[in-house]
């Protein structure tokens, strides 16, 4: 038997690899001499800078960089020496979980600048970049400022950082760019379609998970808008209305805007640059999973990619999750043929997502669907 293990990660309690092993495991106890590959995956999101790196045979570079409140931070990167590639996560620098305490007002992209930089001046001139997990609602205007874009006020005095500021932007200068960054290809990471602003743009959608108030909103967004307008004037385009201008509280525009960027699905830009494909062509059943099968899973998240690929050659797909919502009954219509939850007793979230507590259920429940698939198998 040939099994294809491809598991996102189970998130506050296995990484994508612990998971993948734990089923490797579980389908041992059943078959110990089936031939299980098994894959790492992410969707673009925390977490896909490592697995990129690692399966790529990169390395981790490691820069000290302005957090998303000004204050000091460490973050990594991954770095495709032979390839001269940077594989950056955004939520390195400025991302939700680096805020104790959420400013949308206060909080920018300055350190995903200085990351960018640091990998120019390394040599690389091709940039993945996965944009989830921002704590920002800038529009990606801080970014631009560590790249050396001027943004000035009607007194053509330099604005400060932060979304506040964004609305006070009335000419902009590319004078102090570097000609490298201007050689550079950026492909983003993305899986968010909303446009900059509006009523489905960045502060209105994801503002309220950054700290966005009621009494906060309308600023910000007409803030940004007014950025989008003097944007168009500045290069003569207007990308704020293109899917995914509102991704990464609109560094999407910035990246669309500035940086000439190409946008790709998270989760089949992973599956493309780990040749997964392959491995599911070979594989007579595939599993994959994550830590919560919902509605959302149904739109379009990791599981979902990988059974869309393993369908175009009619495998079978199985996926196991820590919880499993009724909204990912939706998951049987688009590729999953089966879908269990692991949790087996009444327990805490805390119980349930302790490392070790969730790697045994993960494999004792893959264990006890393989024996299924032995009696049906006609195996026993």
């Amino acid at each position: 038997m040939n099994v294809a293990v491809i598991m996102d990660s189970f998130k506050g309690s296995m990484t994508s690899r612990e998971a993948g092993n734990a089923v490797r495991e579980g389908i041992k106890g059943v078959y110990p001499n089936a031939n299980i590959a098994v894959k790492p995956l992410a969707d673009g999101g925390e977490g896909t800078g490592e697995i990129l790196t690692e399966s790529l045979g990169g390395k981790k570079i490691s820069v000290s960089v302005s957090g998303p409140l000004g204050e000091k931070n460490i973050a990594y990167y991954g770095y495709l020496e032979t390839e001269k590639v940077a594989v950056i996560e955004m939520a390195q620098a400025a991302g939700l979980t680096l805020l104790e305490e959420k400013n949308p007002l206060q909080a920018d992209t300055f350190g995903v600048g200085e990351m960018i930089l640091d990998a120019v001046q390394k040599g690389c001139r091709e940039i993945w970049i996965g944009i989830g997990g921002s704590g920002t609602n800038d529009a990606g205007v801080g970014m631009l400022q560590a790249l050396g874009y001027t943004f000035l006020d009607k007194e053509k005095n330099p604005i400060g950082r932060g979304g506040k500021e964004v609305g006070r932007i009335e000419f902009i200068s590319d004078e102090n760019v570097s000609s490298a960054l201007k050689k550079c290809c950026f492909r983003i990471m993305c899986d968010v379609e909303n446009e900059l602003y509006g009523e489905n743009g960045a502060t209105y959608v994801f503002g309220k998970q950054k700290g966005v108030t009621e009494e906060q909103k309308e600023k910000l967004d007409k803030g940004i808008k007014h950025f989008a307008y003097q944007t168009e004037k500045f290069i003569g385009k207007d990308y704020s209305m293109k899917k995914g201008a509102g991704a990464g509280g609109g560094i999407g525009f910035a990246f669309l805007s500035y940086l000439q960027a190409e946008f790709f699905s998270g989760i089949q830009f992973v599956l493309e640059k780990l040749s997964i494909e392959e491995v599911i062509q070979n594989a007579d059943i595939v599993i994959t999973g994550e830590g919560r099968l919902d509605a959302q899973t149904g739109m379009g998240k990791a599981p979902l990619g990988v059974a869309e690929l393993a369908k175009k050659y009619h495998k079978n797909v199985i996926a196991f999750a820590g919880t499993v919502t009724e909204g990912a009954k939706q998951c049987n219509e688009k590729g999953i043929d089966a879908f269990f939850p692991i949790v087996r007793e009444i327990v805490t979230l805390e119980e349930a997502t302790a490392k070790e507590k969730a790697i045994e259920n993960l494999k004792d429940s893959v264990e006890q669907v393989f024996r299924v698939i032995q009696m049906k198998r006609g195996d026993v």
